[in-house]
């Protein structure tokens, strides 16, 4: 058997059993040139963009060998910049999103949750006495009456 598991099939019925020429990339395993990755948007650390501010201005006439090596445009430059200038490069290194909760909003909601709870078996249990009243009624039987704390003050 070839490698391409195929038995002695020639190149003609290899490609009209897989669709790919035997003389192709992808006949030997190779990924398809033609395919590109999908493209992600670059996210620079306010650390990395004043790391490279920094190495600018320390080495004048060498800016295009740093964009190339960094990988970058003169706009990135002039965007970071401007946000230097206005001291907003630091507010960008911050995290964005929902903050996490104070220690007295956790201790509160445990608090809300445990209440609901106990609300819950409170009246599960009225459930089940109300029944066992009725029980009592239907058989017969007689429950002592216990007093409420109203009643024994007077």
């Amino acid at each position: 058997m070839d490698q391409t598991g195929l038995g002695e099939l020639g190149s003609q019925e290899t490609s009209r059993v897989t669709g790919v020429s035997g003389d192709s990339p992808q006949a030997i395993g190779l990924p398809d040139p033609e395919a590109r990755p999908k493209a992600s948007r670059r996210r620079f650390s306010a650390a990395y963009k004043l790391a490279v501010l920094e190495k600018l201005e320390r080495s004048p006439g060498q800016s295009g060998a740093i964009l190339r090596h960094e990988g970058l445009y003169s706009s990135h430059l002039t965007k970071w910049r401007k946000q230097r200038r206005d001291g907003t490069l630091k507010a960008l290194d911050k995290k964005r999103g929902k903050q996490g909760k104070s220690e007295s909003e956790v201790e509160l909601a445990k608090l809300r949750r445990e209440n609901a709870r106990l609300v819950r078996e409170l009246e599960k249990a009225e459930v089940i006495i109300g029944t066992q009243k009725k029980l009592a009624e239907i058989l017969g039987v007689d429950l002592p009456k216990i007093a409420e704390k109203s009643d024994e003050k007077e």
